[in-house]
């Protein structure tokens, strides 16, 4: 007999599946003649078909002949998807072929959890609507994923519930070491058994009355680690600490230019600094210059394996967790003023329309002249003030600012996409204490920055496709037009009407939409939910573009020290462009690039997952102390059990279908809900004043509930009244 390896199973069940697109019924002796494995193998294929069709992916028909489970006569009311839980008790499983996800209610989860592979049976609704619901009648795989747990310890068995989650059932804990937990304390673990829901506990996190505990949970359970491996800090040792005379030999030398940076006040992981001259013909000539981390951490050394792994810097409330160590991120690599640092350089010459006419990318060594703050380049350029130490720079961020006015209506022309989306900014003190939540500001600084970083990015990726060679690309795919068209719907509530005959949809069509919703007061909650038209951002070896930049060739090249892409990118420029360049090197990225795109999407993907519920979390904690107090607002999200709705400093809550004065029924098309009696409408953007009534920094939940100032005082005037013919007898 033989054994398959995993591998060799995923290859057999790949075969199954081919050999059945053609829509016919076999029995598994016809599959086995196909596959020819020899006739030693024949009980582990059989073995293999079994688990297909556990996994839903065979149906076996009642003559005992095998279909591919999508041409069974089943297969229109169950699906395969990822189930994926919400704040409240209820979830969706997002299915492939359906652009619409399930609605799964509390009471029909059957022990899912975040991220398990289900199957789901349709119990009401068509698909590819928003009406849609199921049940999970199999967890087919679970997500095998790091999960956070609470320990409880009963009849001296030690069980965990998992946070955020509270209504699920415990779960009893296996492993070693049990004995050490007690009561309270935030453990990792991961799940060992499908139908009993038991768990293997890995990590002790801390308490759940540490300081800081909050946030370092939810690292844990997005799989951050806050320290280094021991072979990572000890490989540290071998690292410099400035820049040598050999380490400068070969590179341009630019330590006398006016070379600077610009970061945020709290920037400490300095990756980028530029330079503009004007040219004789009346042209710019800009410098993007961009720390060289490869030249220190070589690949596969302990430091680049844990950076891969992490895929990026996390930036949350109160901390950020460096993709390298501080010696590296804050020392080394950063570009420090008054200091050495090996960067690579990329120039490019830019006409007086803001186009790129020509470019080169050089190694080169700078030494940055000052550390800017986006605040007071912000003072200088809007406000006409000069802030100390900036006397000598004044002329110089001009001389940007003209460059970036010209590069921004370039990229404007040719199709860019500005959402123009407001970011939330939560300020805590030194314990991680929420002390306030309001808007972040983006200035002409940050703005010029961007510009000039796109433009750098733009010329490396170029460079990588001239050459015909193998890349890493961030790439952006095209709007969907059935959700685009499902938007102007919502518009016609505001009575724009958009024809919605086109056949296809280019940057054009984003920008004139976006111009007709500029000047609505719910310009922001309507942009955001534009953007869920369109394809995530991520990497990969296959360029297609980025969309909304309206960008041919685009990468990450900017910021090596928090992202891996930007670090790959340094070593594809260094072996492709200033080292030398053979087959085995060429095969050697054919060979590891793709996998390094799909890890660092998903690195992405969780440390956004991350900076999100840090956010709801902090929000929440926020409003504990808000409980009872009246805001005005406006509707961020309509779904049939509710609306949400997003005060000005972006904190958001939810009014219950439940909670609203009268029935209310929900407009599937609009995306809006309808009074029955007052025939009331409320929609993206409509404004509201709400009163909080609820707020849980456990759950990250926040509820409100409208309020109507005459029915409240009203109200007020009543309970007031009462309470003196209490006291009164």
């Amino acid at each position: 007999m033989k054994y398959f390896t995993e591998e060799e199973k995923n290859l057999i069940k790949k075969e199954i599946m081919e050999l059945l697109n053609d829509k016919k019924a076999r029995d598994a002796i016809d599959i086995i003649k196909y596959l020819n494995y020899g006739k030693e193998t024949d009980s582990e294929i059989v073995k293999i078909i079994n688990e297909m069709v556990e996994e839903y992916d065979l149906y076996l028909t009642k003559k005992g002949r095998y279909l591919n489970f999508k041409d069974s006569e089943d297969a229109s009311f169950y699906y395969k998807g990822i189930f994926m839980t919400t704040k409240n008790e209820f979830g969706f499983v997002r299915v492939n072929d359906l652009n619409e996800d399930i609605f799964i209610h509390g009471s029909n989860k059957n022990t899912a959890l975040d991220g398990d592979l289900v199957l789901v049976h349709i119990t009401s609704g068509e698909t590819d609507t928003r009406h849609c619901e199921g049940e999970i009648v199999k967890v087919l795989k679970r997500n095998k994923n790091t999960k956070l747990g609470e320990v409880v310890i009963k009849n001296n068995k030690y069980y965990c519930i998992l946070k955020n989650n509270k209504k699920l059932d415990t779960i009893e804990l296996m492993g070693d070491n049990l004995e050490r937990l007690v009561d309270g304390d935030i453990i990792t673990f991961s799940l060992i058994t499908d139908k009993n829901l038991k768990a293997n506990f890995k990590e002790r996190i801390g308490h759940k009355n540490d300081p800081g505990i909050d946030i370092t949970a939810v690292l844990a359970e997005h799989d951050f680690n806050v320290t280094f491996k021991s072979d990572a800090l000890e490989q540290l040792k071998t690292i410099p600490t400035e820049v040598t005379n050999q380490d400068i030999n070969g590179r341009l030398d630019l330590r006398d230019e006016m070379i600077f940076t610009i970061d945020g006040d709290d920037t400490k992981d300095i990756d980028d600094a530029i330079s503009v001259k004007k040219l004789d013909n009346g042209h710019f000539e800009l410098g993007v210059h961009i720390a060289n981390v490869p030249y220190y951490i070589k690949e596969n050394s302990p430091l680049d394996l844990e950076a891969r792994e992490r895929g990026t810097s996390v930036y949350l409330a109160d901390r950020v967790v460096p993709m390298y160590p501080h010696q590296i991120s804050n020392g080394i690599c950063s570009l420090n003023p008054g200091v050495d640092r090996l960067t690579i350089s990329s120039f490019m010459e830019i006409d007086e329309n803001g186009k790129v006419l020509d470019y080169r990318i050089v190694e080169s060594v700078i030494n940055s002249k000052i550390q800017m703050t986006y605040k007071n380049v912000n003072k200088i350029l809007e406000q006409g003030e000069i802030p100390v130490g900036y006397e000598e720079f004044v002329d110089k961020l001009h001389e940007m600012k003209e460059l970036a006015d010209l590069v921004r209506k370039n990229k404007i022309n040719r199709g860019y996409i500005d959402f123009d989306i407001d970011e939330v900014k939560i300020i805590v003190d030194e314990e991680g204490n929420v002390l306030d939540i309001e808007k972040r500001y983006r200035g002409s600084g940050e703005k010029m920055i961007e510009d000039f970083m796109i433009l750098a990015n733009e010329s490396v990726a170029e460079t990588i496709t001239n050459l015909g060679l193998t890349g890493v690309y961030r790439i952006h795919g095209d709007v969907s037009v059935d959700r685009l068209r499902k938007f102007l719907h919502i518009l016609k509530n505001y009575n724009i009407n958009i024809k919605d005959d086109f056949k296809f949809v280019n940057q054009k069509t984003i920008q004139n939409i976006l111009s007709r919703i500029s000047n609505l007061d719910g310009f922001q909650v309507l942009a955001t939910r534009m953007i869920s038209c369109m394809d995530k951002a991520r990497y990969s070896t296959n360029n297609i573009g980025h969309f909304a930049l309206a960008s041919r060739n685009y990468t990450h090249f900017t910021s090596p020290i928090r992202r891996y892409p930007d670090t790959t990118i340094h070593r594809l420029l260094h072996d492709y462009l200033f080292g030398n360049l053979t087959d085995d090197v060429v095969n050697h990225w054919e060979n590891v690039l793709e996998d390094i795109c799909i890890t660092s999407s998903e690195r992405e993907r969780a440390a956004m997952d991350c900076e999100r519920v840090v956010d709801d979390m902090k929000m929440a904690e926020y409003m504990e102390s808000h409980i009872g107090e009246v805001y005005s607002g406006m509707v961020s999200g309509i779904t049939s059990f509710g609306m949400y709705v997003m005060l000005p400093n972006l904190v958001e809550g939810m009014v219950r279908l439940s909670d609203l004065p009268e029935k209310f029924y929900y407009d599937e098309e609009t995306e809006s809900l309808i009074g029955a009696n007052s025939h009331k409408l409320y929609t993206l953007g409509t404004k509201v004043d709400i009163k909080v009534t609820n707020a849980s920094k456990e759950t990250r939940q926040i509820d409100f509930i409208l309020y109507d100032k005459e029915k409240e005082s009203v109200v007020d005037y009543v309970q007031e009244k009462v309470k003196k013919i209490k006291k009164k007898y």
